[in-house]
């Protein structure tokens, strides 16, 4: 990438959520430095990036709630050396946040195999070995694994690793049947735990990761090229001589458990095509794909982002600057705009650029919504909890941006609201019974910190994934 470029039942279901006019709302207070990729902490404030590279700020709503309302508060900056641009990342089951790798750094065509993590609590940054002998990584595609581990493809071959976040050792992962190389592929976690992925080196084909068995499988064609060209011609590094073998567009999992994937514009075409893959019966078991629509007036998605509304329709944006939303049938252009990225907050709007909020209409059907069965009815302020319940993660991982840039949101925020004031405060989530999605009847819960300086008394408790709140559960704040 370069600089420039950073069935039956969704037809039923979205139908009933499509309604007019969407709006794009500045926030007043712009973040100092701008904001190039930006995270969802567990605590409901954001972690973005400064367009400086090294510096990052922090996004807290006001006592309301209101991002739009929010204020920045610079936080730790990285340590000297680095200055990643399209890395590999991820918010971690316990809070943190992992980069890895970066295409650029300082400006320059690197590869590096540099990486850290932060820690939101400390505010400190720490330095992440790489997998034993990858001296470069760059901008290589990754998950987080049901059970929390992150995965990392290397993008200069097949090679896999994972991580231990909790003793932070890679272990090499096999990647038996791959088709081609892991440059400029993007990972979407499937329900089932498999990682799906469309081929560019290889394209038109797919193919998914069986992570239990540590192989992959062919997952047919996708039958609409979301290949695009190659963007620059061939890079010199130090492990050799990189030819870029073009760019795709991000894809989103959708309640219905088909993945929306968009592309980049094919060699010889006037636009960027997509296509709508429908999952097999099982998990060894090929998906079927069929074309979705065309992106209108010769626009694409290569390396852009996406995201997964709390109404069920997919938010893209396109290389024009333009952002659409797909339900399940069409495109439909919602606003203009100049580019940048994306992030579902709690309330189920969109941050854009770091700079505006996305607020589109409709809402969610309740089987999509997190339910809680278990919460202690009085909590200590200080105190760590559980809560139990079910659908705790989401349906979808809901942001994505392709081979680079992983901002997953697909884990449980905790809002409390005080009932006597209306005010609304996070309490930090950690340690999630898993990472999957989907998971539907399936048993899930995480323990949450309450805030040592909220408010006391009655209060109303929600589970948040991916902007869809469950139904309230009352407790008292002590």
């Amino acid at each position: 990438m370069t600089k420039k470029s950073l069935a039956a039942v969704a037809m039923l279901l979205l139908a009933s959520v499509m309604l007019p006019a969407q709006t794009l709302t500045n926030l007043n207070n712009q973040p100092p430095d701008g904001a190039g990729i930006v995270f969802l902490l567990t605590d409901g404030t954001v972690l973005a990036q400064g367009n400086q590279g090294q510096d990052w700020w922090k996004l807290t709503p006001d006592i309301t709630g209101s991002y739009v309302n929010g204020t920045w508060t610079q936080v730790a900056s990285l340590p000297a050396g680095y200055d990643p641009y399209a890395f590999a990342s991820a918010t971690l089951a316990d809070g943190r946040v992992l980069i890895e790798g970066g295409e650029y750094n300082f400006g320059q065509f690197s590869f590096t195999n540099l990486g850290d993590i932060y820690d939101p609590v400390a505010n400190t940054w720490t330095n992440l070995t790489p997998p034993v002998g990858w001296e470069y990584i760059g901008d290589s595609p990754s998950a987080i694994l049901p059970n929390g581990h992150f995965l990392i493809g290397r993008k200069f071959d097949t090679r896999m690793a994972e991580l231990d976040p909790t003793t932070l050792v890679w272990t090499p992962m096999a990647s038996t049947g791959k088709a081609d190389w892991f440059a400029e592929e993007g990972w979407t976690l499937m329900p089932d735990g498999t990682i799906l992925t469309w081929d560019v080196l290889d394209n038109p084909n797919s193919e998914r990761y069986i992570t239990s068995e540590q192989m992959w499988i062919s997952d047919g064609s996708t039958i609409a090229n979301l290949q695009g060209p190659p963007e620059v011609g061939c890079i010199p590094y130090g492990g050799g001589t990189y030819c870029p073998p073009g760019e795709t567009g991000p894809g989103i999992l959708m309640p219905n458990g088909s993945v929306f994937a968009t592309g980049a514009t094919h060699q010889g075409e006037q636009t960027g095509f997509t296509s709508v893959y429908t999952p097999g019966a099982t998990s060894t078991d090929p998906g079927t794909w069929t074309p979705g629509p065309d992106f209108p007036n010769g626009d694409q998605a290569g390396d852009n982002f996406a995201v997964l509304l709390p109404n069920g329709r997919v938010l893209v944006e396109g290389n024009s600057g333009t952002l659409y939303e797909y339900n399940g049938s069409t495109f439909t252009a919602t606003a203009n705009t100049f580019g940048g990225s994306m992030i579902v907050l709690p309330t189920g709007e969109v941050l854009y650029n770091g700079s505006q909020v996305y607020t589109s209409t409709g809402t969610y059907l309740q089987p999509w919504a997190p339910f809680i069965l278990t919460c202690p009815a009085s909590v200590t302020r200080g105190q760590t909890y559980v809560v139990f319940g079910k659908q705790f993660n989401g349906l979808s991982q809901a942001d994505n941006f392709g081979d680079e840039f992983e901002t997953a949101t697909n884990y449980p925020l905790v809002r409390i609201v005080n009932n006597s004031t209306g005010h609304v405060f996070y309490a930090k989530t950690h340690d999630h019974s898993t990472m999957a999605v989907a998971t539907k009847n399936i048993p899930t819960y995480t323990h949450f910190d309450v805030p040592a300086n909220m408010e006391t008394g009655p209060s109303e408790l929600y589970v948040v994934a991916n902007g869809i709140p469950s139904p309230p559960f009352n407790i008292t704040v002590n």
